[in-house]
């Protein structure tokens, strides 16, 4: 994978972003290193023992990320007429028949135990006043949140989705994981830092290089937790904030980490499509409340499709939504909410309402116009149950991360699930290696980089960029096929030619160099399965091929070529 230099083996992608020389940069040192300020990064350094140095390192502020705009809310089983079996079935039927079982027995069990966590560190989830406080069922969550509000989204069987305020959930969450960080004084926080890339030597993980403003320093750590989040923001219709660019997935697989699954980008069905407007989620909630969906002529469309109507898994409304377009020949359809009590729908969705309300609409009675969009990057570093990559010092967790529990279909509200979990038990492993280690393993390694070219200023970045999200919008959306894809991968690797041998001075270059390859590792990803499974859908092989690939594709050492391998955990055991 590196030479005795620390040099990666990758031909045709320099190793480092930047050009640096561990005697002229800053040093900084920590017992764990969090890359990500989401909810898996602030969960997991909640989790390090506190006899421990923790940095976390955000490229935002320490509110933007994904897991802040998580509207719908979070799963568990805590209603005593529901069933962690009955939420495990759930996940598997939504993931295409390509989850691993254990992984979901295993996160679907937690969640119970970590909401309870989350209600401990003060989130206030909606509560149905009209429920007098009681227990709900032993061993679920601790008595006294039996009045707890529990929705339904598509794909459940059974309502078990709490939310906050409304439509408001990840922000919840997240204000209260962020006071708890705030108040520890094991854990320092460095906001508007760009995580350029990972620190190897000798084939383990040593730390990050990392640019806070003009500057650039060497963080180096005994344990480094990979939590940067998701990627939306590589196609043009997208519920992703800005800064959702695939910086992790990018660096781990320079660093030569295995990456799997990147052809699985889940497209949520409705997103608000106002000409002049964001793409703002509209949440499942509010199909779990009872919305309908219509096309351009007010048809009630989704009874064509699935039998379970607007409540069907994501893939199977999104791929819907698409078709109908496509008939009625419309940019569209739209989200009803007319036929509910309009004082209910104005209280449960109050963020919705004031964003559509900006547009002349009300969404208690006026179609809201919608359409699909990039939401969660199902693939990405392959990690086992304790979060552990396959180089040794790094862990990961999050959206940045591949586990096993979505297969090729993330089940809604599985997400912020998820981050916990394996934001608890990356956490937890990383301290205990760390605490084995002692404080003579934090040195400064000879790592060397790169000669780069200087940034040629004529180089319209902010173009490149546009074009990138337009042509996966269009070669690898919500429907892909073979020519479209190979296109596409012939017109990246054409823009990757001048643009990743730069040395770019800010993040605006140093996201175009991790969009151009993690855009370019979806679209092979996506050539390579032929056949359509949960979000990737091939029209030209339209069938699910179980026989044939009910298996992963995944990337190695730093490689563009995929390789195809049966399910198996990160030591390679089938």
């Amino acid at each position: 994978m590196f030479d005795s230099q620390g040099t990666s083996s990758i031909p045709n992608i320099p190793r480092y972003l930047t050009n640096f020389a561990p005697k002229e940069v800053s040093h900084r040192f920590a017992d764990v290193l969090i890359i990500g300020g989401g909810l898996a990064g602030l969960r997991a350094a909640l989790e390090v023992d506190s006899a421990l140095t923790v940095i976390v390192i955000t490229k935002d502020v320490i509110r933007q990320s994904n897991s802040t705009y998580a509207q719908g809310g979070i799963a568990g089983v805590l209603h005593p007429e529901d069933r962690i079996e009955w939420h495990v079935r759930d996940t598997m039927t939504a993931g295409g028949n390509l989850c691993d079982q254990g992984i979901v027995e295993y996160v679907v069990a937690q969640a119970p135990a970590r909401i309870a966590e989350l209600i401990e560190m003060g989130t206030c989830f909606d509560r149905n006043k009209s429920v007098a406080s009681a227990a709900t069922q032993p061993g679920d969550i601790e008595t006294g949140n039996a009045d707890l509000t529990l929705g339904r989204e598509g794909g459940h069987s059974h309502n078990r989705i709490l939310h906050a305020n409304g439509d408001a959930t990840g922000a919840e969450i997240m204000r209260a994981v962020i006071e708890q960080v705030r108040s520890a004084a094991n854990i320092h926080v460095v906001e508007n830092a760009f995580t350029l890339d990972l620190l190897t030597w000798e084939d383990r993980c040593r730390g990050a290089v990392v640019a806070d403003g003009t500057s650039k320093f060497l963080f180096w750590s005994k344990e480094t937790i990979l939590c940067t989040g998701g990627a939306g923001q590589l196609f043009r219709e997208t519920t992703n904030p800005a800064v959702a660019t695939g910086d992790g997935h990018a660096m781990a697989f320079r660093a030569g980490v295995e990456l799997r699954d990147m052809e699985f980008m889940q497209f949520h069905p409705t997103v608000l499509y106002i000409a002049g407007s964001s793409r703002t989620l509209i949440t499942e909630a509010v199909r779990g409340e009872g919305a309908y969906l219509l096309d351009s002529k007010g048809y009630r469309f989704m009874q064509d499709y699935d039998d379970r109507l607007e409540l069907a898994p994501r893939d199977v409304v999104s791929q819907a939504i698409v078709t109908q377009m496509e008939k009625t020949h419309a940019p569209n359809v739209f989200l009803s909410l007319k036929h509910l009590d309009p004082n209910h729908v104005r209280q449960r969705f109050p963020g919705i309402a004031k964003a559509v309300a900006e547009f002349g609409l009300d969404i208690a009675c006026d179609p809201i116009p919608v359409r699909p969009g990039a939401h969660y990057m199902i693939g990405g570093i392959t990690v086992d149950q304790d979060g552990r990559t396959s180089l040794d010092g790094l862990w990961a967790a999050g959206e940045a991360t591949s586990t096993g529990l979505h297969g090729a279909n993330r089940l809604a509200s599985n997400s912020l699930l998820e981050g916990l979990v394996y934001g608890v038990s990356a956490a937890r492993e990383a301290a205990k290696a760390a605490l084995r280690s002692g404080d003579d393993s934090l040195e400064v390694f000879p790592v060397a980089s790169h000669d780069l070219e200087e940034f040629h200023a004529a180089l319209d970045i902010h173009d490149i960029r546009n074009s990138l999200k337009s042509l996966l919008w269009r070669a690898a959306g919500v429907r892909r096929e073979g020519k479209s894809l190979a296109s596409a991968i012939e017109t990246i690797e054409r823009w990757q030619s001048y643009v990743l041998a730069q040395e770019f001075p800010d993040a605006t270059g140093w996201e175009l160099q991790n969009m151009l390859t993690v855009g370019k590792l979806l679209c092979t990803a996506a050539l390579r399965r032929e056949e359509s499974r949960g979000v990737h859908l091939r029209t030209d092989f339209p069938q699910t091929d179980d026989e044939n690939w009910r298996q992963h594709v995944c990337f190695r050492d730093g490689q563009f070529q995929p390789e195809q391998y049966p399910m198996r955990n990160i030591r390679g055991e089938v």
